[in-house]
């Protein structure tokens, strides 16, 4: 019975173990686009990361699935607000916000963006970044 645990607990492991393998592949794979990205000085360079956040996301080790959900959510939270409003994310100014917002839009928006910069997401972002130069031994993005 005991070697049979034991088995059990090594199979886990060594199932652990490609799984962060294959997310520290995948982070390696995708380091050059998210520097792209992040290099580029666009307005939607938060929304094209995305898709390679998504790709991270189902590659990544259950540990830090909740870290990746939460991003993910307030990245598609945003852009829905954003499309519901009928407003471009490449364009849109909080300074001076389209003549046919509503006070009601406006405020949902800026509601989506704090919690976007919120401390919790920041930090979620922080420990993904962390975690990728801890166990990786790589930055998400060059």
């Amino acid at each position: 019975m005991a070697g049979l645990a034991l088995a059990g607990v090594l199979l886990l492991a060594g199932g652990c173990a490609d799984a962060t393998e294959t997310y520290c592949d995948a982070v390696a794979d995708n380091q050059d686009r998210l520097g792209e990205i992040a290099e580029s000085g666009d307005a939607l360079a938060l929304f094209e990361a995305r898709d390679v956040y998504r790709e991270l996301a189902g590659d990544a080790p259950e540990d830090i699935t909740d870290d990746w959900d939460l991003v993910l959510d307030r990245i598609d939270v945003l852009e829905t607000t954003l499309d519901e409003a009928d407003v471009d994310p490449a364009t849109y100014d909080p300074r001076d916000p389209p003549a046919d917002l509503d006070d009601q839009e406006r405020a949902r928006i800026r509601q989506a963006a704090d919690d976007l910069a919120a401390p919790e997401t920041v930090q979620a972002m922080d420990d993904l970044e962390q975690q990728a130069l801890d166990v990786c031994g790589t930055p998400l993005r060059l």
